[in-house]
């Protein structure tokens, strides 16, 4: 996910009530939801950083390892405030093992929001480089945008009046938790119904089928599915008729997946970019362009808009670039 929903995911969780187990709990919390995406700084890899990102900070060490870290800057930062006398007077104690759980809770909610969507993340770095997908939830999602940063501003209101903010707070928790379980629904019925269609109008047989959350309407899918060396791709509204059809309803005929070009193993082998990009793919697929070269791209992000991001050239035999 964003690291403004990370962010609002470790405040909805103070406002459960878990920022008064100790001083400095609410930073705490927010600090740790984002502190995997340390190896965001891969990115200056370019194409290579597919590889890299969602691995090693989001594996089981790091969740062991990065609560620790943070905890004793915290408590470092709070005993450096204390002897220069800037400590704030209104700060509650600061308790180090009840600091190290929130901690751990707040470092732990990262992957399991990153898990969400679709692009994926790979649990079990160092142990095992397989990705994981939750397929539920948008990369950026307004709907839960809206709901944690309402949600803390109505608790902090009920906060500051002497009112029941935990309460609040909880229904916010609450509240998310069961919208991220009506989306993972959505996509179980989406995935279902997809396979079932294939095999009655193309006697296809998917391997695989992933219903993409799209933007704004978490009601649609962008249904991908893939088999007998085919691909293809739909568009559907799971409310029809209920809810408004943002994104065009499609049906996109079945495609070769042109993954046999003998060339892409080739230069996997030779390529770093290439190497990376296939390492991160889950669809990939292959076209060959008018200049004999090959693209390699994700049906996941094979749209227009994010192509360019996603995507691995080989050059055509005698193309020095």
């Amino acid at each position: 996910m964003d690291n403004l929903t990370h962010s609002m995911i470790g405040a909805a969780l103070g406002q459960a009530g878990l920022k008064k187990l100790s001083g400095l709990g609410m930073p705490t919390l927010i600090i740790a939801a984002n502190i995997p995406d340390l190896d965001a700084a891969c990115t200056f890899y370019g194409t290579q950083s597919l590889a890299m990102r969602r691995g090693l900070t989001h594996g089981p060490i790091a969740m062991l390892v990065l609560p620790v870290l943070l905890t004793a800057i915290m408590v470092g930062f709070d005993r450096w405030q204390a002897r220069r006398g800037k400590r704030p007077e209104a700060r509650a104690p600061v308790r180090p093992w009840h600091l190290l759980l929130l901690a751990f809770i707040g470092t732990l909610s990262h992957p399991a929001f990153d898990w969400l969507n679709s692009y994926g993340i790979r649990l079990l770095e160092p142990f095992s480089s397989r990705w994981f997908y939750g397929d539920s939830i948008f990369i950026i999602d307004i709907w839960m945008w809206a709901m944690l940063i309402g949600g803390f501003l109505w608790s902090r209101r009920a906060e500051r009046r002497g009112g029941d903010w935990r309460r609040r707070g909880g229904i916010v928790v609450a509240t998310v938790s069961v919208y991220i379980l009506g989306n993972g629904v959505l996509t179980g019925l989406a995935e279902t119904q997809t396979a079932a269609r294939v095999r009655a109008d193309h006697g296809i047989v998917p391997e695989l089928v992933v219903a993409n959350p799209v933007p704004i309407a978490f009601w649609q899918r962008e249904i991908l599915w893939r088999g007998a060396g085919q691909r293809g791709r739909r568009v559907i509204n799971l409310a029809e008729g209920a809810l408004p059809t943002i994104f065009p309803l499609e049906v996109e005929a079945p495609a070769p997946i042109g993954m046999d070009d003998p060339r892409i193993a080739a230069a996997a082998a030779r390529d770093p970019n290439v190497r990376a990009f296939l390492f991160w793919s889950r669809m990939p697929f292959a076209e060959r362009k008018p200049d004999g070269s090959l693209m390699i791209w994700d049906q996941r992000f094979g749209h227009d808009v994010a192509r360019g991001q996603f995507s691995a050239r080989i050059p055509a035999e005698g193309d020095g670039q």
